[in-house]
């Protein structure tokens, strides 16, 4: 199977997400115009953390990581959101993250006011904004299990299966992120990432062509370190 990519730009966008097949929601959006500032250059902001929730952005093209800044001065990653995945669909009023371009990226967007208020009326709007955020709920949970009770070997498994899953169970993925970013998410060190994939390679699970580019050679065993 090809490598996945989804840092350039293509002439269709490329549903990878959950998110992506609720049609009710994707439906709202048919009429959203293009976000302001998109195309995102790689290191732009869509928006910082403690900002006022205005818009909610689909993203098109590229991919976008979402980070919080502790308050010691650390960086928690958070997420990343790939062609399909909905930004800005939170409780409060604030932004609890930072979404950053990780490359180009193509993203709609649109009032959220404007969203709730035809949720009011619309049973599939509303039904799909709330399968989105149960998702959205259930992967941080996930993720917060994964930060709580696995090694370093299981984090690193975890995160390449999740992100293979979500290329649509890709045997050759290009990670749109660096190793940084992928430590800051699992809560470990480049080092100890950069360690652990050499160990798996080693092993004879993945085969890290690149910095950026990982095949799965044995998906089971890997599913095997994260039950």
């Amino acid at each position: 199977m090809p490598a996945l990519r989804y840092c350039e730009p293509r002439d269709a966008v490329v549903p990878t997400s959950d998110a992506a097949t609720d049609c009710d929601l994707c439906g709202a959006f048919t009429t959203a115009t293009a976000a302001p500032r998109s195309p995102f250059a790689a290191g732009d902001i869509l928006f910082h953390q403690g900002d006022a929730v205005r818009l909610v952005y689909r993203v098109l093209r590229g991919a976008v990581i979402s980070y919080r800044l502790l308050s010691d001065g650390r960086r928690q990653v958070t997420g990343f959101h790939l062609p399909g995945d909905y930004l800005g669909l939170e409780a409060g009023v604030e932004h609890a993250t930072t979404a950053e371009a990780l490359c180009h990226v193509d993203a709609l967007a649109m009032e959220r006011t404007d969203l709730a208020a035809r949720a009011v009326t619309d049973i599939g709007l509303a039904r799909a904004l709330w399968q989105v955020t149960v998702r959205a709920f259930q992967r941080s949970e996930d993720h917060a299990l994964i930060l709580a009770r696995q090694g370093a070997t299981e984090r690193v498994a975890a995160f390449l299966l999740d992100f293979a899953q979500r290329l649509g169970d890709a045997v050759t993925i290009d990670l749109p992120m660096t190793r940084q970013d992928i430590a800051d998410h699992v809560g470990l060190t480049i080092h100890t990432v950069s360690r652990t994939l050499s160990q798996l390679q080693a092993q004879g699970m993945i085969e890290a062509r690149s910095s950026r580019q990982v095949r799965l050679l044995q998906r089971q065993r890997l599913e095997w370190l994260c039950a």
